[in-house]
């Protein structure tokens, strides 16, 4: 296909169609993306200053937190501009930066989870092993295998749509620069484009989904042989945030990828990306910080270290 792009700039529609809504959701998003920040910071800052917290689960947490601040500042401040400015231009080369960094920060968490749950999985399935398996540089590996798939990913979908022709309207009607609502501008039949960005996305979300199914397979297979129900309880909680905070992630990205473009109407799409691009960040700190003890712990720790060391 003949690369005919006469689209210079485009126009976030955002939440235009609601102009009363703007003030009070630029509040709500501003606060939730200071909450997100702060909250996961604080999860870095606690397990760099704690030693006990020094293991395999919580360098991969650590990341996953630096990722979740990179993930949602990708998009939350062009958000947040759109909300109070009457200007919601985005330059071409600026929406496929935005749609690249989003596709790298997304598809590497994707499969930095799928390394948690392996990390869980060595850790309860073989512990006699777990430490000579999950050593600091197989950790670093994985880390870094995440981030390579993340940039061939992103790399290849945000090339291949923004290689394609554009005419016509330059209105995406969504928060920000997404796939599916770029592909609305592009000219011509795209339904051989939708099948290939579907396969794409299939490959992306579905390998380490499958993956992250396996390992959790095998650890309730284990689980189950642990004939204390103490010891049952112990194992489960190791692992339990993890699984919620795969399930928020995964469920809403496959039903947003995973499908035809024509499925749901615009606005819910902006919801369902709302929810993995907005929502789940904000939660990974709650959802770690309050289901462990550890965490928690170590928080206390460094409040009281703190609140000494004022008096």
């Amino acid at each position: 296909m003949k690369k005919n792009i006469s689209v210079i700039e485009f126009v976030i529609l955002g939440f235009s169609n609601y102009p009363d809504m703007n003030p009070g959701l630029f509040m709500v998003f501003l606060c939730i993306y200071i909450i997100t920040v702060l909250g996961n910071i604080l999860i870095i800052i606690i397990i760099s200053a704690d030693p006990v917290l020094h293991t395999p689960m919580y360098f991969f947490l650590r990341t996953l937190s630096f990722l979740e601040i990179c993930y949602t500042s990708v998009t939350l401040p062009k958000i947040l501009t759109n909300l109070v400015s009457e200007s919601k231009t985005m330059s071409f080369v600026s929406c496929a930066a935005q749609m690249y960094f989003f596709l790298f920060f997304g598809v590497t968490e994707c499969f930095l989870l799928a390394c948690m749950a392996y990390d869980r999985y060595s850790a309860i399935c073989n512990p006699l092993h777990y430490t000579a398996i999950m050593n600091k540089r197989v950790c670093i590996q994985l880390t870094g295998g995440s981030s390579i798939c993340g940039t061939l990913a992103a790399m290849g979908h945000t090339t291949f749509v923004f290689s394609l022709p554009f005419c016509g309207s330059n209105v995406i009607n969504h928060l920000f620069c997404e796939i599916q609502p770029v592909l609305k501008l592009v000219c011509g039949d795209t339904s051989w484009i939708e099948i290939l960005i579907i396969l794409g996305a299939a490959f992306v979300l579905i390998l380490p989904f499958m993956l992250i199914l396996v390992s959790y397979i095998c650890i309730i297979s284990t689980i189950l042989k642990i004939r204390s129900t103490e010891g049952r309880r112990r194992a489960f909680s190791t692992c339990s945030s993890h699984l919620i905070v795969v399930t928020l992630f995964y469920g809403t990205a496959l039903i947003m990828y995973v499908r035809p473009r024509s499925s749901f109407s615009p606005d819910v799409n902006k919801l369902l990306s709302l929810f993995y691009s907005v929502v789940t960040p904000i939660l990974n700190p709650i959802i770690y910080s309050l289901r462990n003890k550890e965490m928690k712990s170590a928080l206390r720790k460094i409040g009281m270290k703190i609140f000494h060391s004022e008096i």
